[in-house]
């Protein structure tokens, strides 16, 4: 019995101590902060949940979504080895409060925080939409995509990029806040440019090529090159003027183009559709020879003319001093219209600046020329006062073009200023063509010479020196006015005798004939210079030389006696 009881004694002794041992080993052993990441394994999954065993007599539960990516099933299985982020070492359950998220984030961090610094890029997925842009998980991390760094253009539709890992590239990162922002643009662009650099370095410039209308704009159309754009400016699609690349371009259409110019710093690339047509200027000096007339259609009016298109790739410009004789200042929109068909002529050819002067209204004859032709000087011509101005009347000729009647053309007895008071405008008028000036385009008209020239009718058969009868019309303190055929003339006091005494206007009565010597004829004031004095001197001297001389001794008296005795 004390052999047994001694031996069960001793078994009680070793189990105690063993008990110890364990104890003292599990105090000595490192329990795991709270806060850090800490290694597992699954050991049972249920009701959605995962059971991970995380050593030190430690079990969690875990969601099985934290397991998943975005857009994907849970991959996980019993026996599974995962990392945990540890809450807390025990819960109100008495058990480990564990996450895989934030194990995951943790983790991610470290992963990005590297990357950032390297400049590398990360992969991630989009799964969510917010203001201004999109979520993206970065593998644990959460990370902000804004709108404009989705593409290289504006995306309309994101939904085929929504679950779909692809690269990223950091552009700020703020782990206390939790804060990062990411790049798919940067991404395109840095591939974007390594594909055109390879696709410029394979062009030449004058290569013909084959390309794809992309996008269609005002000024030209982008063309696709295979990875790399081109512009088409609307100037080379063809050799006819286009006025919006959308008349002879649809996108998505396949053209066939000539590398222009390429621009190697900034990889531009410009491309030509007519560089490979044949070009029409080749044959113009030879088709259209100066002076002469072709059918055009009018293309494009401006203020200062319009354009007309000869052919497809040929188009003159018709300025607006040749497109009308008669409508001056007048916009060439109120003389053609965009898509009419005129004739023109060639007035002048420069194939070096690729230009064509023409001529509308030389296909039409000079009015000028024609109304010349038609009413030649002297020719009687009615037409309606279209303006008066301080000069004169401008009246209405049949060819759609004026003439004028000048201030002294219009009245033989009035003075200009008075006499055009008479008119007004619409007024129906006739006048005589006194001259016409085709190169400078005038017409000048006289309304006075209707009745023909009373002054010239009167005075044509009297000469300077010529005796002629007159009658006295008016006495006047300065003299006395006369009337030779119709017209007035006046005989100042002095010229009223040679004797001063005589000179008198009141001696004279109205009605009196008297013969006076003519001392002027001034067909510009249409007046007569008239003299009783000059008159008397002249036969004076007359008589003189037929019945003697002074020097005789013969008196003045006798001689004029004798004048006298020999009329009588």
């Amino acid at each position: 019995m004390n052999v047994k009881g001694n031996q069960t004694l001793m078994s009680a002794d070793t189990s105690m101590e063993e008990f110890e041992a364990l104890l003292n080993e599990s105090f000595e052993m490192d329990t795991p902060d709270e806060g850090s990441v800490v290694k597992g394994r699954v050991i049972a999954i249920e009701a959605g949940q995962a059971i991970i065993d995380v050593g030190y007599k430690m079990e969690g539960r875990v969601e099985l979504k934290e397991f998943a990516d975005p857009g994907e099933a849970p991959k996980l299985a019993v026996g599974d080895e995962v990392e945990v982020f540890l809450d807390r070492v025990e819960n109100a359950r008495g058990e480990a409060s564990i996450s895989r998220e934030k194990a995951r984030r943790e983790e991610a961090w470290d992963r990005l925080e590297t990357a950032f610094a390297d400049e590398a890029r990360v992969e991630g997925a989009i799964f969510g939409r917010v203001k201004g842009g999109f979520t993206v998980d970065l593998g644990g991390a959460v990370a902000f995509l804004p709108g404009s760094q989705v593409d290289v253009r504006p995306v309309r539709d994101a939904g085929p990029l929504m679950g779909l890992k692809q690269p990223f590239q950091i552009l700020k990162m703020d782990r206390r806040r939790g804060n990062i922002v990411v790049s798919r643009r940067a991404i395109l662009e840095e591939s974007r440019a390594e594909q055109r650099a390879e696709v410029i370095g394979n062009l030449t410039e004058g290569q013909s090529v084959e390309g794809v209308v992309k996008n269609i704009t005002e000024y030209g159309a982008f063309v696709d090159l295979g990875g790399v754009d081109g512009l088409l400016h609307v100037t080379d699609m063809a050799w006819r003027r286009i006025n919006h690349p959308s008349e002879i371009l649809a996108i998505g259409e396949t053209v066939n183009v000539q590398v222009v110019k390429i621009n190697k710093e900034t990889h531009r690339i410009s491309l030509g559709m007519k560089q490979l047509q044949e070009d029409p200027w080749t044959i113009v000096e030879g088709k259209y020879p100066l002076d002469s007339v072709h059918t055009g259609r009018v293309t494009n009016i401006t203020d200062y003319g319009a354009f007309v298109e000869l052919e497809p790739g040929v188009e003159g410009l018709v300025h607006v001093s040749e497109m009308s004789w008669t409508k001056k200042n007048v916009h060439p929109g109120k003389i053609v219209s965009t898509s009419q068909e005129v004739e023109v002529m060639v007035l002048e050819i420069d194939s070096t600046k690729r230009r064509v002067s023409l001529g509308l209204k030389q296909t039409m004859r000079n009015p000028w020329e024609v109304f010349a032709e038609s009413y030649p000087e002297g020719t009687q011509v009615e037409g309606e006062v279209r303006n008066i101005t301080e000069f004169g009347l401008f009246i209405g000729l049949p060819g759609d073009i004026d003439g004028m009647v000048h201030l002294s053309d219009i009245s033989w007895d009035e003075r200009g200023e008075d006499a055009i008071q008479n008119y007004r405008k619409g007024d129906e008028v006739q006048a005589v063509v006194s001259e016409v000036d085709i190169e400078k385009e005038r017409i000048s008209l006289s309304i006075k010479a209707l009745g023909g020239d009373k002054f010239a009718d009167a005075v044509g058969g009297v000469k300077r020196g010529a005796i002629i009868t007159v009658e006295v019309t008016s006495i006047e303190d300065g003299g006395i006015e006369v009337e030779y055929e119709g017209m007035k003339s006046f005989i100042r006091r002095s010229d009223l005798s040679r004797d001063r005494a005589e000179q008198r206007p009141e001696r004279f009565v109205v009605g009196n004939k008297l013969d006076v010597r003519v001392t002027n004829i001034d067909a510009k004031t249409r007046r007569l210079g008239l003299s009783i004095k000059a008159r008397e001197i002249a036969e004076e001297k007359e008589a003189v030389e037929q019945y003697g001389s002074s020097d005789s001794g013969a008196s003045l008296g006798d001689i004029l006696g004798a004048a006298l005795k020999g009329d009588e």
